[in-house]
């Protein structure tokens, strides 16, 4: 039996594309950058946003009388590895998400670290698997604008079946406008953070 070290060219090859086939099924994504020192909350906040392909959006429920209603959603910051902070979403009058925000754009995203594989076997609760809530509007995105190119290359490239799905249900491009930020990816409470610096982080 060969070693990996005395595989030809070809089978090397074909060893490499099967264990990153394994990483891709094990994992659900090739994480494309290493989690940031849970010193620096604003990398460690842009590096959760950037790495996750969907979250909870929880809007203000006009169904059941102002409650908050949470739906998972998936979303884009950015193309792979290259975020810019700013969730955008893609999202259809047809659910009650989107319909709760033309009405009232008070919103929450929380997106987490234990979806992405990195942090063991821990349970999502504990403070070192990193958690991230963005608290602001959702606001509907002008489809002429040069801002929906921008997210529409985000969302496709992140869910390309999306390109895909029915042209009658009216689907909309969506953001999320911060204006707070909760971050937990250590012991001793949420980290603070500003706006300014979740958008500016020194990566």
């Amino acid at each position: 039996m060969e070693s990996k070290g005395n595989l030809n060219p070809l089978k090397l090859s074909i060893f490499i594309l099967i264990s990153f086939e394994a990483l891709v099924l094990s994992k659900g994504r090739i994480l494309l950058s290493k989690k940031p020192d849970p010193s620096d909350a604003a990398a460690t906040a842009r590096w959760l946003a950037s790495q996750n392909s969907w979250g909870v959006l929880s809007t203000i429920s006009n169904d059941l009388g102002g409650a908050p209603f949470g739906n998972v959603v998936s979303f884009s910051d950015g193309i792979p590895d290259q975020g810019r902070g700013i969730p955008f979403f893609y999202l259809t009058t047809l659910d009650p998400t989107a319909r709760n925000a033309l009405e009232d754009e008070r919103c929450s995203f929380a997106i987490s670290e234990f979806p992405l594989g990195t942090c063991g076997r821990i349970d999502p609760e504990n403070p070192t698997c990193a958690k991230l809530t963005l608290t602001g509007k959702l606001k509907l995105v002008d489809s002429k604008s040069t801002e929906a190119k921008f997210a529409e290359q985000a969302l496709f490239s992140k869910h390309a079946e999306m390109k895909d799905w029915p042209k009658d249900h009216n689907f909309q491009i969506f953001k999320l406008a911060i204006e707070d930020i909760f971050l937990i990816d250590w012991f001793g409470g949420p980290k603070p953070l500003t706006l300014e610096q979740y958008l500016s982080p020194k990566m």
